[in-house]
């Protein structure tokens, strides 16, 4: 049962990586460092695509390059479900990313961080999307 009286609005994150050790160590650093937003994680973009099915989270971090499903495809897939999503993206290489979909049209990122990850930038990143999630919810309540 959700408490209505809670100030901050419920945040719910997706974590997609294929690297196992990042995965863990960005699951336990985000959990110690935001305690109170609901956390789903995958290995890849199709996994990452079924749970944002199922959770409809409000940002998501992810990696670019993953097998199966990759972070841009994937965030296509998601925008067309939930377009104001926040994305984080977390790539291996400095070299110009292609933020196209199939369609050749441009996937907004919120944030693009390069690995090896630092971890301020990586809060700062996040606490900004919750800041504006936060913004656009209490917009939302007082237009109703």
């Amino acid at each position: 049962m959700e408490s209505k009286s809670n100030p901050m609005p419920s945040i719910s994150l997706l974590l997609v990586e294929d690297e196992e050790f990042t995965l863990e160590l960005l699951v336990n650093i985000i959990t110690k460092k935001y305690p109170d937003v609901a956390l789903y994680t995958a290995i890849n973009g199709s996994t990452g695509l079924e749970l944002f099915k199922k959770h409809t989270s409000d940002i998501v971090i992810t990696d670019i390059n993953m097998p199966e499903m990759g972070g841009v495809q994937m965030a296509e897939k998601i925008h067309a479900i939930k377009p104001g999503t926040k994305f984080i993206v977390l790539t291996g290489t400095c070299d110009k990313i292609d933020l196209r979909d199939s369609t050749k049209e441009r996937i907004e990122f919120d944030h693009i961080i390069v690995k090896p990850v630092e971890f301020q930038e990586l809060f700062a990143a996040i606490k900004q999307c919750i800041e504006e999630i936060s913004q656009h919810q209490s917009f939302d309540t007082e237009q109703k």
